[in-house]
């Protein structure tokens, strides 16, 4: 299968996770979703990823995002190492962790990358919206963990772009000025921001973020 591009409709599929049995799209519809990958459980990083994502649980929560994991060990193997994550990490395992010991899941959403390894997965991150369209998608070797400030900070972004004609500077973070995107007149522009922006060139029109 052919790498997923941005706007790709995310793949459909069957498995067991450690909160039981789920159709993926079932399981999101009408939600924004997060999807990332795990070499393989009872990893160092993979553990620490985990803990910091059940930290986040109320972040996700309020921006109406569902999160599953996935590796490719065993349902049994991760339910074991569910124990290691609370013991090493301080807090207990409260999203859904998928068991994909076929490889169906990493095959789908392209996961694996033989110049890394033919068998285990990268650290690949898909946020996907309510529309099942692939928004985001992040890759990581598996020495480097993920910073999850990163990935709350671009759902706030495609969340916002997504209901205003606006894009999002470089660093961007949510309160702070954002832009009218190009195809936006001044005519248009002063019917939707009505208390006015700033020009710093024609196509470059700073503007409070909107409520």
């Amino acid at each position: 299968m052919s790498a997923l591009l941005l706007g790709d409709e995310a793949p459909d599929f069957e498995v067991d996770t450690t909160s039981g049995p789920i159709r993926f799209h079932e399981a999101i519809e009408g939600s924004w979703a997060v999807l990332f990958s795990h070499p393989k459980d009872f990893t160092p990083v993979c553990t620490t990823e985990l803990g910091m994502t059940a930290k986040l649980k109320d972040k996700f929560e309020a921006r109406g995002v569902k999160v599953f994991g996935v590796s490719v060990d065993p349902i049994d193997d991760h339910h074991a190492w569910i124990g290691d994550i609370k013991d090493t990490q301080g807090v207990a395992l409260n999203f859904p962790l998928i068991a994909d010991p076929a490889r169906k899941v990493a095959t789908a959403y392209g996961m694996i990358h033989p110049n890394a390894s033919d068998t285990l997965t990268v650290r690949s991150l898909f946020v996907i919206g309510p529309d099942k369209k692939i928004k985001l998608k992040i890759e990581y070797p598996a020495s480097t963990g993920r910073n999850f400030d990163e990935v709350i900070r671009v759902i706030d972004s495609l969340q916002l772009t997504a209901k205003h004609k606006v894009a999002t500077p470089a660093n961007w973070t949510s309160g702070e000025d954002v832009i009218i995107v190009p195809a936006v007149s001044d005519a248009e522009a002063k019917e939707k921001f009505p208390e006015g922006w700033k020009t710093l060139k024609p196509y470059l029109r700073m503007v409070p973020q909107p409520k």
